[in-house]
């Protein structure tokens, strides 16, 4: 995809009048016209940014699949979601009116990226306004597991008392293995130091650490050297199953293995083998390679993980903050309406990165924006 920008003058006379008017944006659309959709609860930040807009807005706190989301998208300008809802290329097909698409949160795989682009749909994202919500997590998490406290506290509600001291440690002096260096990862860096954890980190580029963080050269050695392993990879095809039997073996007897990013990075299997054998001293994950859609008793898939010691699971919250949830919000919807006001692509990850000032009424300036296929001869006049 490529865009295209043109301007072009006004007459004099016609600049002249507009000069004694109040400035005024320029807007392609009738704004009262835009209709957006937001699912899976998105923040009231956004919803405020779009009616201060005069953008229609309809919201719903769960998501619709199947004949239900395309019913729901047939008349929409702006879609707005979080990780479940899923845009195919048949759903895509539906939405006619669709023009841009907001994913408030990471990840952006739950859209068909390449068939919205070829539509001239723009999809953004967040990629790092809960980075600091999910380091926090990981924080948590290397703590509770080196106390045992998931145990103790599941063995409290039970009503049985175990002051137990054996296998419980100080993270200060412990080694971190961060694999994956990026915003989560170079965050959560700072924390762990500041906290006495000696830090080391894994990534597929030369990056220049934070602090006192040394990068390793393999994966390999950073699984070898860790008291603790957290991952923070995108997902990608290199990453799918990064963590698998082999991975498992080569970690440090009575490591801990952490993963806040993808569901896919981890083969579950390897893991229990892992933890069920002592080998692994526990683990704790907040994402899954199958996740329900909705709230309920529906986390049914792995049975297996829920026997195993000293092991934290929770349903995908790592970035899910009060904070994080406000920032992202005012990111995405800033996002979309520049791109739905003033043709601006940037931040879009299916577009190319195009910034444009607004066009105000009282400029000699009008803009005209095509999207159009990359291909020579689309713009000849015939």
């Amino acid at each position: 995809m490529t865009r295209f920008t043109q301007t072009s003058q006004l007459s004099g006379d016609a600049f002249s009048s507009r000069q004694m008017q109040k400035a005024k944006n320029l807007r392609p659309f009738n704004t009262p016209t835009i209709k957006v959709l937001l699912l899976e609860d998105i923040n009231q930040t956004a919803i405020d940014a779009f009616q201060e807009e005069g953008y229609q807005v309809e919201t719903h706190a769960k998501t619709f699949v199947g004949q239900e989301l395309t019913d729901k998208l047939r008349d929409v300008h702006i879609l707005g979601i979080r990780s479940k809802t899923k845009i195919t290329s048949q759903v895509l097909d539906e939405a006619k009116n669709l023009l841009a698409i907001g994913c408030f949160c990471i990840a952006t795989e739950q859209v068909d990226l390449k068939a919205a682009g070829k539509k001239g749909i723009a999809v953004y994202n967040s990629p790092f306004k809960n980075s600091h919500s999910v380091a926090e997590l990981v924080i948590g998490e290397i703590i509770s597991l080196a106390r045992q406290l998931g145990d103790r506290n599941r063995e409290m509600h039970r009503g049985i008392w175990n002051k137990v001291s054996r296998r419980c440690f100080e993270i200060r002096g412990k080694i971190l293995g961060i694999v994956g260096y990026g915003h989560v990862g170079s965050q959560l860096s700072v924390i762990a130091e500041a906290l006495g954890m000696r830090v080391f980190f894994y990534d597929v580029l030369p990056l220049m650490p934070l602090g006192s963080a040394r990068q390793v050269d393999t994966f390999e050695e950073l699984l070898g050297m860790s008291d603790f392993i957290t991952l923070h990879v995108p997902e990608q095809k290199s990453t799918r199953g990064m963590i698998g039997t082999k991975e498992v073996s080569l970690m440090k007897k009575g490591s801990f293995l952490i993963n806040n990013g993808r569901g896919t990075t981890v083969q579950l299997e390897a893991l229990v083998d892992g933890l069920r054998s002592g080998h692994l001293a526990g683990a704790a994950l907040d994402v899954y390679p199958r996740q329900p859609t909705s709230n309920g008793p529906h986390f049914t898939d792995y049975p297996d993980l829920l026997d195993c010691p000293n092991v934290i699971l929770t349903p995908h919250i790592a970035g899910a903050t009060e904070e994080a949830q406000a920032n992202i919000g005012m990111e995405v919807s800033s996002s979309l309406i520049q791109f739905i006001n003033d043709g601006t692509s940037l931040g879009a990850v299916n577009f190319p990165q195009v910034g444009l000032r607004a066009v105000r009424e009282d400029a000699n300036t009008a803009r005209v924006l095509h999207v159009h296929q990359n291909i020579p001869g689309v713009l000849r006049v015939r």
